[in-house]
């Protein structure tokens, strides 16, 4: 790995977090730091997240798989997902209005409440199903405290994978009484059709998605704890929203969800 410094790591960090505390987006990371490696980006989240903790009152209640669309690899030169972490600040509720975000985008996805913990490597599809209580209908809004989205893959770890909220439907269901890589997806905003998706377009199913990064986090000892929230990866296109907009998904077998900003 490329040497940059403990120091370099926390000024990077600490520039997220005051992003995010005063709502001003920096300019790209990979801009100014050309020597950046993913290992350093994924020290940087973790900086980015003690800050937050650290305020107190907040926990880590998840992880969030991106970049599992093979288009959007693609366009960040990538081959393989990314990840950050879930706090119980980013939880909405069904139609809350959201107005605290930056630069914020919406992206249909399937919630897995995990049952019991999984801790990789060797972790299958078939274990990620047994150690799910239900799977949810998914808001989650996207955001980045990186200036107009010039994103690289780097930039979006380190800023905990452009995480900003996320809202869970009105349906927590058994993951074995659907076909999580059919079911398909239909997304509203301001009461028209927006887009469609279906389980597949998340590295072919959202489950494969949820193997994937216990395996991946294993190899780190890190497991998924029992009673977290994964979010697997989007089932279609980012939307832009802004202020004023509504949004409605509905997934078959699964259930809905709804959002709307102010």
């Amino acid at each position: 790995m490329t040497e940059v410094s403990a120091q370099r790591i926390k000024q990077l960090g600490d520039e997220l977090f005051e992003s995010l505390r005063t709502r001003e987006p920096v300019e790209p990371l990979t801009q100014r730091a050309p020597t950046l490696t993913v290992e350093h980006a994924y020290r940087i989240q973790e900086h980015f997240i003690q800050r937050r903790l650290a305020l107190g009152g907040d926990r880590i209640v998840g992880k969030k798989i991106g970049l599992t669309s093979r288009v959007v690899q693609r366009s960040l030169g990538v081959d393989e997902p990314d990840f950050g972490q879930l706090l119980a600040s980013m939880v909405a509720t069904d139609s809350i209005a959201i107005s605290n975000l930056m630069q914020p985008k919406a992206e249909g996805e399937i919630a897995f409440v995990l049952d019991r913990d999984l801790t990789g490597p060797g972790i299958t599809n078939a274990d990620v199903l047994r150690a799910t209580r239900a799977v949810m209908p998914c808001f989650e809004i996207v955001d980045s405290r990186v200036r107009d989205w010039r994103i690289r893959l780097l930039d979006t770890v380190a800023d905990n994978a452009s995480a900003g909220m996320f809202v869970l439907g009105d349906r927590a269901v058994d993951p074995m009484s659907v076909d999580l890589s059919t079911c398909g997806m239909v997304l509203e905003k301001n009461g028209s059709l927006e887009c469609t998706g279906a389980g597949a377009a998340a590295l072919g199913s959202p489950v494969t998605c949820v193997a994937w990064l216990a395996n991946t986090l294993g190899k780190f000892g890190v497991p998924l704890r029992a009673g977290e929230v994964i979010l697997s990866g989007s089932l279609a296109a980012m939307i832009p929203v802004k202020a004023g907009d509504a949004l409605h998904l509905s997934i078959g077998g699964i259930g809905s969800a709804s959002v709307r900003f102010v």
